[in-house]
């Protein structure tokens, strides 16, 4: 299989990139990158020298490289054309959508109509597939019962989720009108090593080892539904392999907790892992470091995902706990400080002092 991995430098691509090479070794993966501030090559360097990776730097906005690239005539597919997309390439911080939603819009829905069009006017034959990697957050807000299935109807409250909704809506155009072999994926919260740490888990976690406030929006009680990344690689390997075209699956963790939650068991397992002689577990000092800050605007209430339909057809379940996972990845940031601190630096700062610190 030769595949055209786009964001493969990202959180869930890298894993995913990974995640491939070990398994199936003889697959060929192209990562398509433009490097923006979450592209990180360092996510990368244990596959640097993998015969069967090739990374390029470029944006799905240039139809002309992503042609050749399909076509087998750019250099790094060494004359063979590549055969399946997986599209991993997003805008994906909500809280950078609402200062800029324009960027969203051309990545997220202009690159996916790019790609797509690039792929069609390629793939002439058969047995070829395209996997839109999305998110849960196109069905909207939950209230405090009930699942999104597939056939949720969709109503995305902010605008990355409605650009992400725009994306999948011109896979399915593609699928209905000209028989593109497009297949939706659409996740819960992802979390797991090389996690950048703008997002909940890896900024409470690094934050705490810093010192530093644990920014947590309005009062805690939103709800996520959180999927361990390595779980998430194996549910698109099993829609990659086995997967129906034009169907959508959706992929969750069957993890359901309050970002206050979350937040105070990670204080909790951070007392554990660092614990000083005599301190009882779960009081200071990462406790005491929780800040209230005021909400995001359109900040959706709960999100919880039904999996049944792909645990069904495909087989997939995932294997994490979320304990289990959380603690594996508290462990994971703390054995690689460089990582993250090389991250937490120069435009990080700005943001972070803009979007947490002046709430």
């Amino acid at each position: 299989m030769k595949i055209l991995v786009t964001g493969g430098a990202g959180f869930i691509g890298s894993n995913f990139v990974r995640y491939i090479l070990k398994k199936y070794p003889g697959y060929k993966i192209v990562n398509l990158d433009k490097l923006t501030y979450a592209g990180n090559l360092e996510n990368l360097k244990e596959v640097e020298g993998n015969t069967d990776y090739t990374f390029v730097q470029g944006d799905i906005l240039d139809g002309k490289l992503i042609a050749s690239l399909l076509e087998g005539t750019h250099p790094a597919t060494c004359r063979e054309p590549l055969t399946t997309i997986i599209n991993f390439a997003a805008e994906s911080h909500v809280d950078r959508s609402i200062e800029d939603p324009a960027s969203f819009v051309k990545t997220n829905v202009l690159g996916t109509q790019v790609l797509l069009d690039a792929a069609r006017k390629a793939w002439a034959t058969p047995g070829h597939r395209f996997i839109q990697v999305s998110t849960d957050e196109v069905y909207g807000s939950l209230g405090p019962t009930g699942y999104f299935t597939e056939e949720t109807p969709l109503a995305p409250n902010s605008p990355y989720s409605a650009s992400k909704t725009g994306a999948d809506l011109m896979v399915r155009a593609y699928f209905e009108t000209f028989g593109f072999p497009g297949i939706i994926t659409r996740c819960s919260n992802n979390y797991g090593p090389y996690h950048f740490p703008e997002k909940l888990i890896p900024l409470i976690i690094t934050n705490a080892l810093e010192g530093k406030s644990l920014p947590v929006y309005g009062d805690g009680q939103n709800v996520r539904d959180w999927l361990h990344v390595e779980d998430h690689c194996s549910a698109i390997d099993a829609v990659l392999h086995k997967g129906k075209t034009g169907e959508v699956y959706n992929i969750g963790g069957n993890n359901e907790w309050k970002n206050i939650d979350i937040v105070n068991l990670i204080c909790d397992i951070l007392d554990e892992r660092l614990k000083v002689p005599g301190q009882p577990q779960g009081t200071a000092p990462t406790r005491s470091l929780i800040k209230f800050i005021k909400d995001r605007p359109g900040h959706d209430r709960r999100y919880a995902i039904d999996s049944s339909k792909i645990k069904k057809d495909l087989g997939w379940t995932p294997k994490y706990t979320f304990e289990q996972g959380l603690k594996e990845t508290i462990d994971w940031f703390l054995e690689n400080r460089e990582w993250w601190q090389g991250i937490k630096s120069g435009e990080y700062l700005k943001y972070y002092e803009k979007n947490y610190m002046s709430r």
